[in-house]
């Protein structure tokens, strides 16, 4: 597949195995064509759980009861001025997967997220052009993992900055370019292994949901053009603001999730767009050799230190108030203290990981796949404390 830039003519962390392209060399409509690749998204829905999309349309007034797009798989509704929400429903469609939005002042827009496919990235700039013909900006990842950059090269064709943390094209090239082309068979062989060598039913249950959130992000990246942030931010220059004219984003860095993850917040009208920092109704995805633990329950912390009618676009889930920041600590707590039980009464870090029991309040939670939320927390909570 193409690594190319994204309106730039140097291609940021791209090997130097790989074509480039320097500028958009086709259509819109012949990019989207050659980009569709839902058939690799299939199984995707299954592995989506998602929380009502409804429930908090009639809580928050700021809410427009009326999308402005619906296509199923997303829609796009007005919080606040100049500001709009993109939800995605897995369950009616591949296309974005992730949440986003839009910003849009008088002189500019800015757009956040790349989704997991170019089509899902140009729904949301059709839904931009519903409301403003305003020059866009830039198009911002929240981090790098490929549910919410896959879609990027919609943007570099149509000429739209790249923005991400400073990271995120080189763990895009090492995460997604290794995957193009690589054998199969090879990359999903230690999880079938494991399958096999599973000595509880749990235990292989867990086992074969990574296998199916494998073969998706395997398929995926070999299906997809990747384009490259070209707008590092610098992390030393954080907050930064963003003047687009009569609305004004904070651009922030805090750590959890991916170790590339920034949000866009709107302080003066308490919105805040906060990438996977925050799974809305869902167990937290801690898989990523980046993600921390202890970091990201100070980083929950910090936004529940925030004004109580903050309003939150999560990565994934329906929008929330501060009940979801709540709701999310909840479950990291819950999750330690079981962890803690266990690792106090002897149980090994792999077979704690498979044992922690799903409250009888959190039977609703998602779980997108056991190995990539609720296993790998267990075990980097293990990992701090053995390091403390």
């Amino acid at each position: 597949m193409i690594a190319f830039n994204g309106g730039n003519d140097e291609v940021v962390g791209a090997r130097s195995d790989r074509q480039t392209v320097d500028s958009p060399p086709f259509s819109r409509r012949s990019f989207l064509a050659k980009t569709s690749y839902f058939g690799a998204l299939y199984a995707a829905a299954k592995l989506l759980p998602m929380p009502a999309l409804a429930a908090g349309l009639a809580t928050y007034s700021r809410l427009s009861q009326t999308p402005i797009v619906d296509k199923g798989f997303a829609s796009v509704r007005k919080i606040g001025e100049g500001l709009y929400a993109t939800i995605s429903d897995p369950s009616k469609g591949f296309q974005t997967v992730c949440n986003g939005g839009f910003l849009v002042g008088k002189d500019s827009a800015l757009l956040i997220e790349g989704f997991i496919s170019a089509p899902g990235a140009a729904f949301q700039m059709d839904a931009l052009r519903t409301v403003s013909q305003a020059p866009v900006k830039g198009a911002l990842d929240t981090h790098y993992h490929f549910d919410h950059s896959m879609g990027n090269a919609f943007y570099g064709a149509n000429g739209i900055p790249l923005w991400a943390h400073t990271d995120v094209a080189k763990r895009i090239v090492e995460s997604y370019g290794a995957l193009q082309g690589a054998d199969k068979a090879a990359f999903l062989g230690p999880i079938e292994k494991a399958i096999k060598e599973a000595k509880t039913e749990t235990a292989r249950k867990h086992r074969e949901g990574n296998l199916a959130a494998a073969t998706n992000l395997y398929n995926v990246s070999n299906s997809t053009v990747l384009a490259l942030p070209n707008h590092p931010i610098d992390l030393a220059k954080l907050p930064m603001k963003v003047d687009l004219g009569g609305v004004t984003a904070v651009i922030e860095s805090y750590p959890g999730h991916s170790g590339t993850d920034v949000i866009v917040r709107v302080p003066e009208q308490k919105v805040v767009y906060t990438g996977d920092l925050l799974f809305s109704g869902m167990y937290p995805v801690c898989f990523d050799a980046q993600a921390t633990v202890s970091g990201w329950r100070q980083t929950l912390k910090t936004f529940a230190s925030w004004d109580k009618d903050t309003l939150f676009v999560p990565g994934h889930g329906p929008i929330c108030g501060q009940e979801g920041i709540a709701l999310s600590r909840a479950l990291f707590d819950d999750i330690e203290e079981q962890a803690q039980k266990m690792r106090k009464a002897g149980v090994p870090a792999a077979e704690a990981a498979d044992l922690y029991e799903i409250p009888e309040k959190y039977k609703n939670i998602g779980i997108f796949a056991w190995d990539f939320s609720i296993g790998p927390a267990i075990l980097k909570l293990y990992a701090e404390w053995g390091a403390k």
